[in-house]
């Protein structure tokens, strides 16, 4: 049975793996086979994702971007040209990559939810590993992190996805009222920056890199089945990395796009307030301090692109590498002045577009470029797939396992799903394919559409609806969606229970470290930037 069949087996007998599962629970078990029962030997995984990373990359053509390790892996790995994520914010994004399933059915819209409040029945990606007999390990951020925030903290985590958790704290954080800011001790939710004095080493992400190197040491010598996780908090807000790396970029050569006047009249009103959330004063975002600022994330990119750089060396000098999936991604893209917007948050190509590289030992499409339509959700069935692990019934991804193979070109019955990718922000749905971009809006009961066609449009600034368009396309790419928003909206087998109205956790006011509160919580002092 081929990879493409053995992925539709598994889709068409879910209530089959079902019933294996639960006779495993009866027997006491955790798992139908153990990594060295199964017909081929076990995989190790080493998961990395970055928070906003976006594709303004080398390898997607960008030509300031300077991430050189990632250009490298890229020569080995297979690249994803067309991968979205299926919700453009931290949280749900997240909840979603982690359980292989769509925002509708995680019932995970906001930051702050601990997955179990809403889908607690359900098994994560870490939690499969463990119960097929793997160590699961968590560096840093991979669910939700209020960042930077609860930097040095477990945030918003599961804690049945893993074995073990190591919480980096660095630099960054013990000298963050130095930061830059446009909104006074204010670094996550609004643009702030900072080149920062020390060595790389000495940051958060330097710090959790570091970790990972001595965990590979200790899994190589061990020889135990590994799931690593390893969650870097950069590029997010703020762009902090030393100063080396904003030495790379020339601000003067940042461009930056400049809108229209009349450009938002030409949007939905929904579209609209998603372009104005959270944002800062657009006539601060302007000429020099917008250009400092995007550099300043550039740099945040190459400080981010050295530290997955020294793990991947390490993988390699262990001897890991040959028997090791690895796979690197982001949770979200991320805007960068284009449609007058600097966050995420849309559904635009900017926020929804995600890089995605998979590498597999002996897989026969090393270093090409694949321009399947694909998301997020189907990382997870993908990973079992390449460790030969039974999937859960409930995934609603699809396996990539197939075009990690030397005949993926030859296969004709490819799932839609890799025909286009789906993406959902608030009550809006956006659909993306080989060339147009669809997306709707519930606006109570009246209905707010986009149409783009990208093979003229590419940047998706002219919205063919406020101008009228002929039936077709749009009106067959509109039935396409709609048809996935019912697939995604509908519960999938052998989940368990699911909750509507899970509330995001408490949070107290942030304390940034040096600033000094009373006894009814007061400020009182304010940590100088001179210090």
């Amino acid at each position: 049975m081929g990879a493409l069949e053995v992925t539709k087996f598994g889709k068409a007998c879910t209530k089959c793996l079902g019933l294996t599962l639960l006779s495993a629970v009866v027997l006491g078990c955790q798992t139908t086979l153990s990594p060295t029962t199964q017909n081929t030997a076990h995989r190790n995984v080493l998961f990395i994702v970055a928070d906003d990373l976006n594709c303004d990359l080398s390898i997607f053509g960008h030509p300031l971007v300077k991430s050189p390790n990632l250009d490298d892996f890229a020569e080995r790995a297979i690249v994803f040209q067309n991968a979205h994520a299926q919700y453009p914010h931290c949280g749900p994004s997240r909840a979603s990559m982690m359980t292989g399933l769509y925002p509708d059915q995680t019932k995970i819209f906001r930051n702050n939810i601990y997955i179990r409040d809403a889908i607690p029945d359900v098994i994560t990606m870490g939690q499969r590993f463990r119960q097929s007999g793997y160590r699961s390990i968590r560096i840093g951020k991979i669910f939700h992190y209020d960042n930077p925030s609860a930097i040095g903290t477990a945030g918003v985590d599961d804690i049945y996805s893993w074995d073990q958790t190591i919480h980096p704290y660095g630099r960054d954080k013990r000298e963050e009222y130095k930061i830059k800011t446009l909104s006074p001790r204010k670094y996550g939710g609004t643009l702030s920056w900072l080149a920062m004095d020390g060595t790389s080493e000495e940051q958060t992400d330097g710090i959790g890199a570091t970790e990972a190197v001595e965990q590979l040491d200790k899994l190589a010598a061990s020889g135990e089945p590994f799931f690593l996780a390893l969650g870097f908090y950069r590029p997010h807000t703020p762009f902090v990395a030393p100063k080396q790396f904003f030495a790379k970029y020339d601000k003067g050569q940042i461009e930056v796009p400049v809108m229209p006047a009349d450009y938002l009249e030409t949007l939905p009103e929904s579209a609209q307030k998603s372009i104005r959330r959270k944002q800062n004063p657009t006539e601060l975002l302007q000429g020099e301090l917008a250009q400092e600022i995007k550099a300043a994330y550039f740099a945040t990119v190459s400080f981010l692109d050295e530290q997955i750089g020294r793990v991947l060396r390490k993988l390699e000098e262990t001897g890991l590498d040959k028997n090791t999936v690895v796979v690197i991604t982001s949770d979200h893209g991320y805007h960068l002045g284009e449609h007058g917007h600097w966050q995420k948050e849309t559904l635009f190509q900017n926020s929804t577009h995600v890089p995605l590289m998979i590498y597999a030992p002996k897989s026969s499409q090393k270093g090409s470029l694949n321009d399947s339509f694909v998301e997020l959700i189907d990382i997870y069935p993908t990973l079992m797939d390449l460790t030969g692990i039974v999937p859960p019934p409930f995934l609603a991804g699809q396996s990539l396992a197939p075009l990690l193979s030397s005949n993926s070109d030859d296969v004709t019955d490819r799932d839609p799903l890799h025909e286009n990718a789906l993406t959902q922000w608030g009550r809006g749905h956006s659909l993306v394919d080989g060339r147009y971009r669809i997306t709707r809006w519930n606006k109570g009961e009246e209905l707010e559409w986009e149409f783009y066609d990208r093979a003229v449009d590419p940047e998706e600034m002219y919205n063919l609806v406020s101008g009228g368009i002929e039936g077709y396309p749009f009106d067959s790419l509109r039935f396409v969606l709609e048809s996935r928003i019912t697939e995604a909206e509908a519960k999938p087998a052998g989940l368990g229970r699911q909750f509507d109205n899970a509330q995001p956790a408490h949070k107290a006011p942030n304390i940034t470290y040096g600033d000094i509160f009373d006894e009814h919580g007061e400020q009182t002092f304010l940590k100088p930037k001179t210090d």
